[in-house]
C-alpha cells in the first residue's frame, strides 16, 4: 500500500522532532482515523524480530525509534574507536552548534540545508552535544548545545576561544572555522 511507504518517508524525514497526527494528516490529506490506522500497520510490521526500528509515540508526536532491546549494539558503535572518528557533515553540523547555540534540530538543517538529525543523535551519543532545554517554538522542540567533551576534542579552554567568523561580505573558508587555531605560525628569530 503506497500510503504505509508515504507515511514512512514522512517519519524518516522529520527524524528527532517527529510529527503529530493533524499535520500527518495535513501531509498525506487523510482522515484522523485512516492516519491512525496506517500508524497502527506499521507499527506492526515493524514489531517483527527482523526489524530495528518502531514507532513512538513521543511529546505529542509519532517519531521512528530504534528498539529499546538493540541498544548494546547501537552503545558499542557509538564507542568503537574506528568510529570516533568526525565526518565533514559532524564538523559543519558541530560548527553551526558552537556558534549559534542553543539551537534547534531544525535551525540547524535550515543552515546547513540538510536533514542533520541522525548527525545531532550520534553527537549526542559521542558526548559532544547535549540538550540545552526546550525552544519556545511550535511543538517545543530541544535545543542543543556543546559540552566539555567538545571543548576537549578541538583543544579549546572556553566557547570564546573559538575563531571568529568574518561578517558583511569578508570571505571565511568552511575549513578555517576548523583548522585557523590550529595552523602552525611561523616565528621570527631576533
Amino acid at each position: 500500500m503506497e500510503e504505509l511507504g508515504i507515511l514512512e518517508g514522512i517519519l524518516f524525514v522529520m527524524g528527532d522532532e517527529g510529527i503529530d497526527l493533524k499535520s500527518l494528516c495535513e501531509i498525506m490529506e487523510i482522515k484522523e482515523e485512516y492516519a491512525k490506522e496506517l500508524l497502527m500497520e506499521l507499527k506492526k510490521a515493524y514489531e517483527e524480530k527482523n526489524r530495528g526500528l518502531r514507532i513512538s509515540y513521543l511529546g505529542d508526536a509519532f517519531k521512528l525509534t530504534t528498539k529499546q532491546e538493540h541498544r548494546k549494539y547501537y552503545e558499542k558503535l557509538v564507542v568503537t574507536p574506528g568510529t570516533n572518528k568526525l565526518s565533514q557533515a559532524a564538523l559543519e553540523t558541530l560548527a553551526i552548534i558552537a556558534y549559534n547555540q542553543p539551537i534547534t534540530t531544525s535551525e540547524v538543517n535550515e543552515i546547513r540545508g540538510v536533514g542533520s538529525g541522525q548527525l545531532i543523535r550520534k553527537l549526542v551519543a559521542k558526548g559532544m552535544l547535549k540538550e540545552a532545554g526546550k525552544s519556545d517554538l511550535a511543538g517545543r522542540p530541544n535545543l542543543y548545545r556543546t559540552t566539555s567533551e567538545f571543548l576537549d576534542y578541538f583543544g579549546l579552554a572556553t566557547l570564546e576561544d573559538l575563531p571568529e567568523i568574518k561578517k558583511n561580505n569578508e570571505e571565511t573558508s568552511e575549513t578555517d572555522l576548523f583548522t585557523s587555531i590550529y595552523k602552525d605560525e611561523e616565528i621570527e628569530e631576533v
